[in-house]
């Protein structure tokens, strides 16, 4: 499951007033649908996660600061680790059944998921860390 791990380069459009960075559009290929999008909040010195969603695709990147994140197989016996910042944007493309957490390696940092189904408590399995 690993290998179906993606990860996107994002446009950036430089502005004088502030840069826009082009997350997704329902034309990528990669884009299943819209469930819900939400914003994750992590301060420097913590971890979030260990989650794995049985059915959903999560399309997350950094919206803010720099995070570190580990990705597992099923049996989280192999492992990826992928470091984004936004200052270099990338979309990671996580698939179901692949377990992720995350850190900031700044103060703070903020994160967005996309999800292609609206959360469901029984969809997503979590280990406490």
């Amino acid at each position: 499951m690993l290998s179906s791990l993606r990860i996107v380069n994002l446009t950036q459009i430089k502005n004088y007033k502030g840069d826009i960075i082009k997350y997704v559009n329902k034309k990528n290929k990669f884009f299943k649908g819209f469930g819900e999008v939400y914003f994750n909040e992590i301060n420097h010195g913590y971890e979030k996660g260990l989650n794995l969603h049985k059915k959903n695709q999560s399309l997350i990147t950094v919206l803010y600061g720099s995070v570190t994140f580990t990705f597992y197989n099923k049996s989280r016996s192999k492992k990826k680790i992928i470091k984004i910042s936004r200052s270099n944007p990338k979309l990671v493309i996580i698939p179901k059944n692949v377990w992720f957490k995350f850190k900031s390696n700044k103060k703070k940092s903020i994160i967005v998921n996309l999800i292609n189904n609206v959360h469901d408590i029984n969809e997503t399995l979590k280990i406490p860390i």
